[in-house]
C-alpha cells in the first residue's frame, strides 16, 4: 500500500476518491482462516462495512460467508456470486418481504433477535411452505468495552434476546413447525481491543448450549460475531490465535462448529480515501485545511469521534501546520481531523487511511453532493474502477418523472 502511486490514482479517477487493495483483503481474510483452523470456521463477511460488489466477490472466491441485515445485502452477495447457502441474516427489523426474499434464496440461517421475529418466520415460512433454519442472537450482557454507539452486548441495547430469556425462546421455537434450530449467537459490539469480552461472551454461550443439550435441543454452530478492532492510531488489536486457543477446545468438546462475522477486520486497513487541498485557510483562532472530501464521504469523525490518519502523499515532506482538516458541508461537525500537524497546499493530495469499513457504506448525498468512485488495486498493482463517480443526473434521476 505505501508504494502505491495515489496522486496519479487522484488524477486518473479524480477525488474524492476510495482505493482499495485486494493484497490486504486476501491477506486479512487468511488471517482468520489460519488462526481458526482448527474449528473448520465459516467466515462471514460482514457486508454493512463496505458493500462495493468487487469486494463481495472478492471475499467470495476466497470461500467467505456473508453477514447480512438487510434484504438489499442479501442481493449485493447474490449479484456479486456469493453462495447463498453460505449467507447469515442479522438485524433486529426484519419485515415479512426481506423474510421471504431470504427464505426463496435458500440462506444458511436467521440471526433472531426477539420472539415477535420469531412467530413472524414461522408464519411466513409456512406460506411459503418452507422451514427456516435459526438461531438465537443472544445478549451475554458483556461490556465490550468500545465507542457506546458500536456496544451492542448489554441489556440496555436494543440487539438479541437476554439471556435469562433464552431457554424460554428456544423452547417455543422447538415447537413450531416450520423453525428449525441449528445454532446460537452473539454479536457484542465492534472495534473491540481486547480479547477479554469476547472470551466472557463465548464462555457464557457455552453455559448455554449445555443447557439446551440437556433439554434434548441439540446445536449444530456457535456463531460468535465480528467486532474484531484495527489500528486506526496507535490501537493494541487482539491476538486472533490467542482468541482461537481459547474458543476451539470448548466447541471440539461439544462437537460444534464455529461461525465467525468479522467486518471491519476484513476490509478497514485494506482502504484509504483521496481528497484534494481546495484551500488552506488561516483564520484567527485557527488553521483550517479545507479538502473536496466531506462527512458525506467519511461519516465516522462526525458521528464516533473517530481517529482517521492523514497524511500528504503529493508532498510528504511539505512544511507542517496545525491545523483542522474540513469538508466543505455546511455543517461545523463536517471535519475529517482537528487539531492535526499536516503539510498542505492547494492541489494536494491527501490520503485518510484506514477507509475501507464504514466509509463508502455510510456515504449519502447530503448537500446534494455526488458519491465518490471507487478503485480496486490488484495483486500486480493494476488499478481498476469498481464503481463509478455518481454524476449530477443520477441525483435527480429517481425524481425528474414527478416534476
Amino acid at each position: 500500500m505505501n508504494n502505491t502511486n495515489y496522486p496519479r490514482l487522484a488524477a486518473q479517477y479524480g477525488t474524492p476518491l476510495y482505493v482499495y487493495h485486494q493484497a490486504a483483503l486476501t491477506a486479512a481474510f487468511a488471517a482468520y482462516q489460519t488462526a481458526f483452523s482448527g474449528c473448520q470456521p465459516l467466515v462471514c463477511y460482514a457486508v454493512k462495512a463496505n458493500g462495493n460488489l468487487s469486494v463481495i466477490r472478492h471475499f467470495a472466491q476466497l470461500g467467505s460467508g456473508f453477514d447480512t441485515v438487510s434484504a438489499g445485502e442479501i442481493a449485493r452477495v447474490l449479484a456479486a456470486g456469493g453462495d447463498a447457502s453460505k449467507i447469515i441474516f442479522s438485524g433486529v427489523g426484519k419485515t415479512e418481504a426481506e423474510m421471504e426474499y431470504a427464505l426463496n434464496a435458500g440462506i444458511k440461517c436467521f440471526n433472531v433477535e426477539s420472539l415477535p421475529e420469531l412467530e413472524r418466520l414461522n408464519d411466513v415460512a409456512g406460506r411459503l411452505g418452507k422451514i427456516a433454519p435459526i438461531s438465537f442472537r443472544i445478549n451475554p450482557d458483556v461490556d465490550a468495552k468500545t465507542h457506546p454507539y458500536i456496544s451492542t452486548g448489554l441489556k440496555a441495547n436494543k440487539f438479541g434476546i437476554a439471556m435469562r430469556d433464552a431457554e424460554q425462546a428456544y423452547q417455543r421455537a422447538a415447537s413450531l413447525p416450520h423453525i428449525k434450530i441449528i445454532g446460537v449467537d452473539c454479536h457484542i459490539g465492534s472495534q473491540l481491543t481486547d480479547l477479554s469480552p469476547l472470551i466472557a461472551a463465548c464462555e457464557r454461550l457455552i453455559a448455554l448450549i449445555d443447557k439446551l443439550s440437556a433439554q434434548g435441543i441439540a446445536l449444530q454452530h456457535l456463531d460468535l460475531g465480528g467486532g474484531v478492532g484495527i489500528v486506526y492510531k496507535d490501537e493494541h488489536t487482539p491476538d486472533l490465535h490467542a482468541y482461537a486457543q481459547a474458543v476451539e477446545p470448548l466447541l471440539k468438546a461439544r462437537g460444534l462448529s464455529l461461525v465467525l462475522e468479522p467486518g471491519r477486520s476484513l476490509v478497514g486497513n485494506a482502504g484509504v480515501l483521496l481528497t484534494r487541498v481546495e484551500y488552506v485557510k488561516h483564520g484567527e483562532e485557527k488553521n483550517f485545511v479545507v479538502v473536496d472530501a466531506a462527512m458525506n464521504d467519511l461519516m465516522r469523525p462526525a458521528l464516533y469521534q473517530a481517529y482517521h490518519a492523514v497524511e500528504n502523499v503529493s508532498r510528504p515532506d511539505a512544511p507542517q501546520i496545525t491545523a483542522d482538516i474540513v469538508g466543505p458541508i455546511c455543517e461545523t461537525g463536517d471535519f475529517i481531523g482537528k487539531e492535526r500537524q499536516i503539510g498542505a497546499a492547494q492541489g494536494d493530495i491527501l490520503a485518510i487511511r484506514s477507509a475501507g469499513a464504514y466509509a463508502s457504506s455510510m456515504a449519502s448525498n447530503y448537500n446534494a453532493r455526488c458519491r465518490a468512485a471507487e478503485v480496486m488495486i490488484d495483486e500486480q498493482g493494476n488499478s481498476r474502477l469498481v464503481r463509478r463517480r455518481e454524476t449530477m443526473d443520477d441525483l435527480l434521476a429517481t425524481e425528474r418523472e414527478y416534476l
